[in-house]
């Protein structure tokens, strides 16, 4: 975690800095306003993973001593075939299609069919032919 803290805090501090220059040097409120949120987001990122390094052991990522074989084994479970990301973005687009033209309506739609696909893509391996039977 120690080299991901590393890598957010350095881009926060590069957006701040930019966002300084280009204050100065534009005089545009909106691109400096961005810069100075996205640094912002950077650190808290950053913030974050230095505060969890601090409390977890070292990973092999972060020691300089570690052998490539550490880092080996299981990384977790990924979903071989499922259709409930596509269908969380297509969501996704019909939401921000009723955002885009101000439909009531359409955001509603696409709002409730958001919270179904989500539904159905965390509940996946609970329910049906793919639930784990203990």
């Amino acid at each position: 975690m120690k080299v991901e803290a590393l890598i957010f805090n350095l881009i926060a501090v590069f957006c701040v800095v930019t966002a300084a220059v280009y204050g100065v040097w534009s005089r545009e409120p909106i691109g400096t306003t961005a810069l100075v949120l996205s640094g912002a987001l950077c650190g808290l990122i950053g913030g974050f993973f230095w505060f969890v390094a601090r409390r977890i052991d070292a990973r092999p990522e972060d020691r300089k001593d570690a052998e490539i074989a550490e880092g080996s084994g299981e990384l977790g479970f990924f979903s071989p075939a499922s259709y409930w990301p596509f269908a969380l973005a297509s969501s996704a687009a019909l939401t921000g299609l009723g955002l885009g033209f101000w439909y009531d309506w359409l955001i509603l739609l696409g709002l409730v069919s958001v919270l179904i696909t989500v539904g159905g893509l965390l509940f996946e391996y609970y329910t049906g032919q793919n639930a784990q039977s203990s």
